[in-house]
């Protein structure tokens, strides 16, 4: 077997599209200073994504998570922001194991369309319509967030409300093209429905990654 594909498949390798140095704009973590690592390859294939040249893999170099790890200590914060993409498409132990032996704080944004693999102290799980998550990853979500394109989006958000754990944080987060029709929609449905948090893409307000 082709050793760049046995280090790809034991996630020695992944194929990374961007590494960059921000602060998150969504969710939960909102505000928190982290390094990002966006991850190529993904299997959802929304047709609002916004970072659509992250879905195949083979557009991207194969980096070696050592130098990802190395990277990411350069900055101050302690904090990575693992996405893509679908990371899960991927092995991720070798990764988050080198970024916890680095004192490292790991968030995970995933539509949980793969099975888990790494280890993380936060997981968002962003449900896809097309390709629903796989029922094991909601009871280890601390977070959902269900992005809002138009009414109908509330009952999918209210189906993945009642699969996670009492504690799981609930975020409703307006699709960005369509912000200016959907915002008014989430505020009243958050406000008849106070389970649910209101999410905006901050970083892109603040015009920053």
């Amino acid at each position: 077997m082709d050793n760049t594909f046995q280090q790809l498949e034991k996630g020695e390798i992944l194929p990374v599209m961007e590494e960059f140095y921000s602060i998150q704009g969504e969710g939960y973590n909102t505000g928190k200073a982290a390094y990002f690592i966006r991850i190529g390859g993904c299997d959802v294939g929304c047709y609002w994504c916004d970072v659509k040249e992250s879905w195949n893999p083979d557009l991207h170099p194969l980096i070696e998570v050592e130098s990802i790890v190395e990277r990411a200590l350069k900055f101050p914060a302690r904090s990575v922001v693992i996405t893509g993409g679908e990371p899960l498409n991927h092995n991720m132990d070798p990764l988050c194991s080198l970024l916890k032996k680095n004192n490292f704080e790991i968030f995970l944004e995933t539509s949980g369309s793969q099975p888990l693999s790494g280890n993380f102290d936060w997981i968002c799980l962003s449900p896809k319509m097309n390709f629903p998550p796989l029922p094991g990853i909601y009871s280890k979500a601390n977070e959902v967030k269900v992005i809002i394109r138009d009414s109908k989006d509330f009952e999918w958000a209210e189906k993945n409300a009642a699969l996670v754990t009492p504690d799981c944080r609930l975020y409703l987060q307006p699709e960005w093209s369509r912000r200016k029709e959907v915002m008014p929609l989430i505020v009243e449905y958050v406000a008849n429905n106070p389970k649910w948090l209101a999410s905006l893409q901050s970083h892109k307000y603040m015009n920053i990654p």
